[in-house]
């Protein structure tokens, strides 16, 4: 059950990757044909703004499929020297202290997008965007980094509770950049 979990994790958040990379590549496209239209002396205008947009989108919808493919950084200097025990331990408070910050990060960003809505406010360029728009993707992704982390944890702590190491290992991470 819970490696079906992650794994349903994992396939729903490589289509979200693939989403934010069109999304990302549609970015850099716009951003080149404004910069060639630049030379004509003409522009789209906003081509700044857009892009800051699609970074914070980026962002915030990106971590959650880095934590599930194990691309985050991680210094496993003692780590590699514990016995499997130690090993899992580091990868429950890993995942336990991640699952912590981004529900905390999550929750202290819903009153930023409250308040943008509350005021109705947008951005003071040439746009004008209303800023609960970009402001509503960047905290959507942050909550769902949250609910994937979280999940993670339950699930890290599944399979721990069941002492099933060897998909505990295959889900969260013992390998070494020199094993994969």
């Amino acid at each position: 059950m819970f490696e079906k979990t992650v794994d349903a994790l994992r396939r729903l958040n490589r289509l979200i990757a693939l989403i934010v990379g069109v999304v990302l590549a549609l970015t850099v496209v716009f951003i080149l044909v404004d910069i060639t239209l630049r030379q004509f002396g003409r522009s789209f205008g906003g081509s700044d703004e857009i892009s800051g947009y699609v970074m914070a989108m980026v962002a915030s919808w990106g971590l959650p499929f880095a934590l599930l493919e194990l691309a985050h950084v991680r210094i496993d200097l003692l780590r590699l020297r514990l016995a499997t025990t130690g090993r899992s331990v580091l990868d429950i408070l890993a995942i336990s202290t991640t699952a912590a910050v981004t529900s905390v990060v999550a929750w202290q960003a819903w009153p930023v997008l409250e308040k943008t809505i509350d005021r109705g406010s947008r951005a003071n360029t040439p746009l004008e965007t209303p800023l609960w728009i970009p402001q509503a993707i960047w905290f959507s992704g942050w909550v769902w980094f949250a609910v994937v982390s979280t999940v993670l944890l339950f699930c890290a702590i599944g399979l721990i509770a069941q002492r099933r190491t060897a998909s505990f290992e295959r889900s969260f991470g013992t390998a070494t950049e020199m094993e994969a």
